[in-house]
């Protein structure tokens, strides 16, 4: 058996390692982790397309875009916010070294100061990381449209494909700032429900926390590609159209 894990060297035993690790600083980490990516993404999804004209119905190459990185973020903030073993706890950079690890409301004698420290250390990390997954993300989505393109050249979206680079920026400051809030803001209340309530029914109001924190997200950052211009609905198509009815009808 040790043999086996021992032969998971690298990126994979470091994560395999440190999945052990959050397995039993909380036992619940797996249930919160399928949680996050079934029902989470879901709602995700569900409140991007709410806050999109239509529902969404115009706009289904940028909710697949969202569900793409939304996939890849969701679980690395839960990966990067779960609490580990003292032993295996993470260093932090010497200029946070006194800051709670996991999310700043870690329970501990921490100062205000230390533990907005935590936030802002999460979320220049976080930020890292929605840009990396925007980058893959937007690429793999893109990727797929040009592939249904080419096996259906009728096919056409309509709207232009999101800026890559662009659109990874817009996940990074989604990331950095809104879940960043958000996520933190959700382990500190998880931990503090598990101590008073049944196991049944914390895990219902984990469920349901989780369902309404993407729901949240989901509309934030739609909210967040209009202002950057990274998913911009293709307007300009529709006004050419109604001006050329107009041609039409004056030449007539």
């Amino acid at each position: 058996m040790s043999s086996s894990s021992s032969s998971w060297v690298g990126p994979v035993g470091a994560f395999l390692n440190g999945w052990r690790s959050r397995v039993a600083a909380d036992p619940q980490f797996p249930f919160k982790v399928l949680m996050e990516e079934l029902v989470g993404v879901s709602a995700c999804v569900l409140g991007d397309m709410a806050s999109r004209p239509n529902f969404g119905l115009n706009e289904l190459d940028f909710v697949f875009s969202t569900l793409v990185v939304g996939c890849i973020v969701n679980f690395v903030l839960m990966y990067l916010l779960a609490p580990t073993l003292s032993a295996s706890t993470p260093t932090l950079p010497s200029i946070f070294v006194n800051c709670p690890t996991s999310h700043m409301f870690e329970s501990g004698s921490y100062t205000l100061f230390h533990r907005f420290g935590t936030f802002v250390y999460k979320g220049v990390l976080f930020a890292a990381v929605g840009f990396a997954a925007g980058l893959v993300g937007t690429a793999i989505s893109n990727s797929l449209i040009k592939m249904r393109k080419k096996m259906d050249p009728s096919f056409e979206t309509p709207n232009k494909p999101p800026p890559t680079l662009l659109n990874a920026a817009t996940w990074a400051i989604h990331m950095g700032v809104s879940s960043n809030f958000r996520y933190q803001t959700l382990n500190g209340i998880e931990f503090m429900l598990e101590r008073v309530l049944p196991p049944v029914v914390f895990k219902s109001s984990v469920v349901v926390l989780r369902c309404l924190n993407n729901v949240l997200g989901g509309m934030t950052f739609v909210m967040l590609a209009r202002l950057t211009g990274s998913q911009s609905v293709g307007e300009a198509k529709q006004v050419i159209s109604v001006a050329d009815v107009g041609e039409d009808k004056k030449v007539g």
